[in-house]
């Protein structure tokens, strides 16, 4: 745990001493909220530590990105598919960075996976609907938010990077898989249909209406594929145009869904229908299994949590320098005037209020798969509505500055990455 604390508490601990982090990081609103999105995080680290170490060792790097199925369980790969995810991820987020050989990447995610690989946001987006649907597991989903929107705006990648998933050439096309390459190697999988026919063992007629759902579910998937960026986004503006539209995306594709998921359900009996639901019951019981016991993890996600008293976060507060945002270093680079560095105030805290509106720590998932369709919906509307807010926010910071300004601005992230 000492690893999920140190990580968790880049975040946590900016709010045990308010006036300082108020001071230094513009933490102005929101402090339990913040911690909540930290002990999410934790939450993760803790559960997925074999993945990341999987994806240091980088024994399933190749393997992965060569397969058409990413959970590799068919072809004697490692089924474990947090291990294959974060493989994959890591493989393809790091190969095109200038540090690609460190084996961290500040734009991670807990689980050991990557929000942002090169230019492609969510590469796993119909996977992550899929087991939030019908297996119960949100764990994936509720890590993308604020850490997503930041890499967004503080790109690691520069242009030269960024270029090489357009149309890797030569050496570096052996480490740099295209963008078509990461859209179509990480969401390969669709609607576990034999999974719920042992399940439920559907009639004739019941089977008939799986079928449709499976290929309602495919459907969904190509939809979501579609929004795949065809060349990489160069500014933090077109980056977030990106994710509104891969956003977008997973919303029509539950759109898609909810019908025929409606029409097969109906035509269920009780006892199939509590057959199908208890595919979750099952998913969490083997999670659980995996995943220590954190009473203080759990303790941080309750409405009562103060952190303020959390001695072990306020230890750690000093690693909030490794996540906090430079406001210092673009007011000086950009030479930003009173009015600028006001929109960039704006700008900041407009980020940091989707810890509270994107919280990760875990909800308890709905019993039946059309609730859970409907609270994954939810999600992914506020997200939308949360990144809709930045990208108005960051288009005002931007409307007066100089083209050399937007350049300075656009190249804090490769630099931190550095």
């Amino acid at each position: 745990m000492g690893l999920a604390l140190a990580g968790a508490a880049l975040v946590v601990a900016a709010v045990l001493l308010p006036n300082r982090a108020e001071a230094q990081f513009g933490l102005r609103g929101g402090p339990l909220g913040v911690a909540r999105f930290a002990v999410g995080h934790m939450i993760g680290l803790s559960r997925l530590r074999h993945a990341r170490m999987a994806v240091r060792g980088g024994r399933y790097r190749s393997a992965a990105l060569g397969s058409q199925d990413p959970r590799g369980a068919e072809r004697g790969q490692p089924s474990n598919p947090y291990v294959l995810r974060a493989a994959l991820t890591a493989q393809g987020a790091l190969s095109g960075w200038h540090g690609g050989r460190r084996p961290q990447g500040w734009w991670r995610h807990p689980d050991g996976s990557y929000g942002w690989v090169g230019p492609v946001f969510w590469p796993f987006a119909h996977d992550d609907l899929t087991t939030a649907i019908i297996f119960g597991d949100t764990t994936s989903l509720s890590f993308y938010g604020y850490g997503d929107i930041y890499a967004a705006i503080f790109t690691p990648y520069a242009a030269p990077e960024l270029a090489a998933y357009a149309a890797p050439q030569g050496r570096r096309a052996r480490k740099v898989p295209s963008v078509g390459t990461v859209c179509d190697a990480s969401d390969t999988g669709g609607l576990p249909v034999d999974r719920i026919a042992a399940a439920v063992a559907p009639n004739e007629l019941q089977r008939a209406t799986l079928d449709e759902l499976a290929t309602a579910w495919l459907a969904a998937r190509d939809t979501i594929r579609a929004a795949c960026p065809a060349q990489a986004p160069a500014t933090a503006i077109e980056r977030l145009g990106l994710m509104r539209e891969r956003i977008a995306a997973m919303i029509k594709a539950t759109d898609a869904i909810a019908p025929p998921l409606a029409k097969f359900v109906g035509l269920l009996n009780d006892d199939q229908k509590a057959r199908f639901n208890a595919l979750a019951n099952d998913r969490r019981a083997a999670l659980a299994a995996r995943q220590p016991k954190d009473a203080q993890a759990t303790a941080a996600c309750q409405p009562d949590y103060d952190p303020r008293y959390d001695q072990q976060a306020q230890r750690q507060y000093e690693q909030l320098l490794q996540q906090q945002w430079p406001a210092a270093e673009i007011a000086s680079t950009l030479k930003l005037d009173e009015v600028g560095r006001a929109r960039l105030d704006v700008l900041q805290d407009t980020t940091l209020r989707t810890m509270e509106t994107l919280s990760a720590c875990p909800s308890e998932p709905a019993a039946t798969p059309q609730a859970r369709l409907a609270a994954v919906k939810t999600r992914l509307e506020t997200m939308l509505q949360a990144v809709g807010g930045i990208s108005d926010a960051l288009d005002d910071f931007e409307a007066d500055l100089s083209d050399e300004q937007k350049a300075g601005f656009e190249a804090i992230g490769p630099k931190r990455g550095a």
